[in-house]
């Protein structure tokens, strides 16, 4: 029944949200991209003043898991629910399937992002919640390789990652019920980008960039999607993360050194040049081409400490590889995503551009102001930043999963 204002009714609009992953999931990951920066925005423009903030664990740690365990696993998650049927030849996955990963993933998420403002319970209860349903959803998706009957290297590596992604959220579950040391916490927070996040930001842009290139290029396009590089990059990932967490910081430039160059390579042999007229695909690469500099910058960090014994760099390498290249990447991949299952041209348009060369300058600022006068003032703007530029894309997409396809189709 449509409502009396011409839109649709609040129970059609829920069932149209529920009636794929990639809405349910897109939608929970969209507030979670505003809702995860407003409260750390609040914490940098208080510390800019001097101030602190009382939370049950310090500040820098819980932005780490909001933002890595809270903010884009539903993005992830909607995604690898959505194609992972698509990769393996299998039917789509029903609503009970990833609906309970909706509910567990967000529901938790909002429990603890109120938990962060003061309540050591209702984090704890939070991140519980999230681990439940993200371990609901890994089994939805091993159900899905299981049932193929056959190996599929990329999803493989994706649920490898989702399952380390799992046991980051249960360390950090087990320092806030006080079962595990608050070093568990920590170490949570560095093991997430490299390797949960990043695996599956790297395996899928493995698998998608050569073919979407290669279907708007066409036959002058040649693919280049070597077999051997997951495992390779899956273990250096795994030597950095050790190299570490035994504090030998000046030991990671080989490994971050070599994770660069295999990176370059690919960023090059996709022949981005190519593909410069399709501004969708375009921003695919651009996007990417984020990895290989952040990981020079790792290596450079690397190298500062083998030779002086300190770090000149602080946090600027890492936020090149979130905010820019997951960053990027996010509003690169989902816009393609949305469009494409809502039956729209696959185009970005200006909200997208807006969003997108928006995250370039947050990212850009985010990594000078390590150096710039007054640090703490320029970190919270660029957390303005990321809200200004996200406000838009969000705004424009959480209304496009509530309605129906435009061309007429289900999904």
């Amino acid at each position: 029944m449509k409502a009396p204002s011409g839109g649709f009714a609040p129970t059609e609009a829920a069932a149209l949200l529920a009636s794929a992953p990639h809405r349910l999931m897109f939608f929970a990951g969209a507030a979670s991209v505003l809702l995860s920066m407003i409260w750390w925005t609040g914490v940098l423009l208080v510390q800019a003043r001097g101030g602190n903030v009382a939370t049950p664990l310090p500040p820098a740690w819980l932005h780490a898991a909001l933002a890595q365990y809270g903010m884009l696993p539903p993005f992830i998650f909607g995604f690898l629910l959505t194609v992972f049927p698509r990769w393996l030849g299998q039917p789509a996955l029903t609503r009970r399937s990833y609906v309970p990963v909706f509910a567990g993933v967000m529901g938790g998420y909002l429990l603890s992002l109120v938990g962060a403002v003061g309540s050591a319970p209702l984090l704890a209860l939070g991140f519980s919640a999230i681990l439940a349903g993200w371990l609901f959803g890994v089994y939805q998706l091993a159900g899905v390789l299981r049932r193929a009957g056959r190996r599929d290297l990329h999803a493989l590596s994706c649920l490898a990652a989702l399952s380390v992604g799992a046991l980051g959220v249960a360390l950090f579950c087990g320092a806030l019920w006080g079962l595990l040391p608050p070093a568990a916490a920590w170490f949570s927070g560095r093991m997430a980008a490299l390797l949960f996040l990043l695996p599956v930001y790297f395996t899928v842009c493995h698998r998608m960039i050569p073919f979407f290139s290669g279907v708007i290029v066409g036959p002058a396009y040649r693919s280049f999607r070597p077999v051997w590089i997951l495992p390779v990059v899956w273990g250096l990932l795994v030597a950095h993360v050790a190299l570490d967490a035994f504090g030998l910081a000046g030991w990671l430039w080989p490994v971050d050194g070599l994770l660069a160059a295999l990176f370059a390579l690919h960023a090059l042999r996709w022949q981005p040049w190519l593909c410069r007229r399709a501004g969708l695909l375009l921003v695919l690469h651009l996007a990417f081409a984020w990895l290989p500099l952040a990981f020079s910058l790792f290596a450079l960090q690397s190298a500062g400490f083998a030779l002086y014994g300190s770090d000149a760099w602080g946090r600027a390498p890492l936020h090149a590889l979130t905010i820019g290249f997951f960053g990027s990447m996010l509003v690169a991949m989902v816009t393609r995503v949305s469009q494409g299952h809502s039956g729209r041209p696959l185009e970005m348009g200006p909200t997208a551009w807006f969003a997108f060369a928006g995250v370039q300058l947050v990212a850009v600022l985010r990594i000078a102001a390590q150096w710039l006068p007054s640090a703490p003032v320029w970190m919270a703007v660029a957390a303005v930043g990321w809200l200004l530029a996200f406000l838009p894309w969000v705004v424009r997409y959480v209304r496009i999963y509530w309605r129906p396809r435009v061309d007429g189709n289900p999904g």
